[in-house]
């Protein structure tokens, strides 16, 4: 498997598939860079902060069971690229909305929102056509240059948005837009090597969801790796006080914002392309309880951080750390589910992970509000090392798992 990245490349629906991801990630993360510095421009407001994140959440909660259902029940390309179809237009008028001065604070949070419903869409199915398209034994390096495609965007999308930003947030957000339409070109051009599993129809989108919890709950050690990873973002993400740090701790603009939302990424980039070529096959269990536990004490480290340095260098290992445990969760979860069970599952998963990152900026920012933004990221990494102790007696398979399992047909 040392050759996973060639092998994976050769495939030609992966390659347009990977950009894809690079193309949409790229533009939801200049989105970030350029709402939150609007917002705390107007507001100067953690908690205002901290609604950026939750009404981006709500719409995970009502919808991802429908969401889950659509990817399926119908082909999972059209239902990626409808829902980046809603993410395009959202963009389109937030860059309108700041061009011609009409973007109001209620106004951003609605267009977030909406964005939100089409991230919810988006994420079961295109976690769910990723399998389709390479062969089983490489579906593991797959997740892992998946997630570092996610990275590479992280990585130069924010700090690009951050010095573009001096342009105006329009700018940003046009950018952004042309994105998401390259975006949905590519994931139409991708073909799956295989047909899709389709659920049967007759049941509800909610009766399919917990269909989905069902079989999650059945598997404690697929439990226990989603429940992990959503419970240390949650408490331990400080994505949502970034501005605050940025202004108030570090005393940079908004580049060295940008500079901040790409270390976490530089990590995971670097973790994301060793994972893909030397697969985690031993000890995958302590692995994963060992890199969330340096999530927790990177996260510490970043709270009492008053140096640019120092504070992106614990956010680089912060980052490293989250995609041991993104690449096991992703990898771990798709092969423990039948085809057919994929999207529902998938939706299950993508409510945690949006209770993890959205909700989790919402919790950042409320915490904040009551202790201030540093206390508030020293209580969230300790909170972190917390739950791994606890998890570890919870879950003692997960703690114990030694292989990931061969895939389920």
């Amino acid at each position: 498997m040392t050759d996973a990245n060639p092998r994976l490349f050769a495939h030609p629906s992966f390659v347009a598939y990977w950009f894809a991801r690079i193309s949409s990630a790229s533009a939801y993360q200049m989105l970030t860079v350029a709402v939150a510095w609007q917002v705390y421009d107007l507001t100067r407001s953690a908690f205002a902060l901290g609604l950026v994140g939750l009404v981006q959440f709500l719409p995970k909660l009502v919808l991802m069971p429908v969401a889950g259902e659509l990817a399926d029940r119908f082909e999972r390309r059209r239902v990626v690229a409808a829902a980046q179809a809603l993410q395009f237009l959202t963009l389109l008028l937030l860059a309108l909305g700041t061009a011609f001065d009409f973007l109001s604070l209620p106004l951003i949070y609605v267009l977030l929102a909406a964005n939100g419903v089409g991230r919810t869409f988006e994420m079961p199915a295109m976690q769910a056509l990723l399998p389709s398209l390479v062969p089983n034994p490489l579906l593991a390096p797959a997740v892992a240059m998946s997630a570092s495609a996610f990275q590479v965007a992280t990585i130069a999308a924010p700090a690009v948005a951050g010095f573009i930003y001096a342009l105006g947030a329009a700018v940003v957000h046009g950018i952004a837009t042309l994105l998401f339409a390259a975006s949905i070109a590519l994931i139409v051009s991708a073909r799956p090597m295989r047909a899709q599993g389709y659920a049967t129809a007759g049941q509800s989108g909610w009766q399919n969801f917990l269909e989905g919890l069902r079989f999650i709950r059945a598997q404690p050690a697929v439990l226990g790796a989603i429940s992990l990873d959503m419970m240390a973002v949650l408490l331990g993400g400080a994505t949502a006080l970034l501005p605050i740090i940025a202004s108030e701790v570090l005393h940079t603009g908004a580049w060295g914002l940008g500079l901040l939302r790409s270390a976490p990424a530089v990590g995971a980039l670097g973790m994301s392309l060793w994972l893909a070529r030397r697969p985690l096959e031993r000890r995958v269990g302590p692995l994963m309880f060992g890199a969330v536990a340096l999530f927790g004490l990177a996260t510490i480290v970043f709270g009492l951080s008053s140096n640019l340095w120092l504070s992106m260098g614990s956010l680089v290992v912060l980052g490293a750390a989250d995609m041991v445990s993104m690449v096991f969760r992703g990898a771990y979860v798709q092969l423990a589910t039948p085809d057919a069970m994929r999207g529902r599952v998938g939706a299950v998963n993508g409510l945690f992970i949006g209770a993890s990152n959205q909700l989790g900026e919402f919790e950042s920012g409320v915490t904040a509000a009551w202790f201030g933004a540093v206390p508030a990221i020293v209580i969230g990494g300790v909170g972190t090392l917390l739950v791994v102790a606890l998890w570890s007696r919870w879950f003692p398979e997960l703690a114990r798992l030694d292989r990931l399992p061969d895939g389920i047909s």
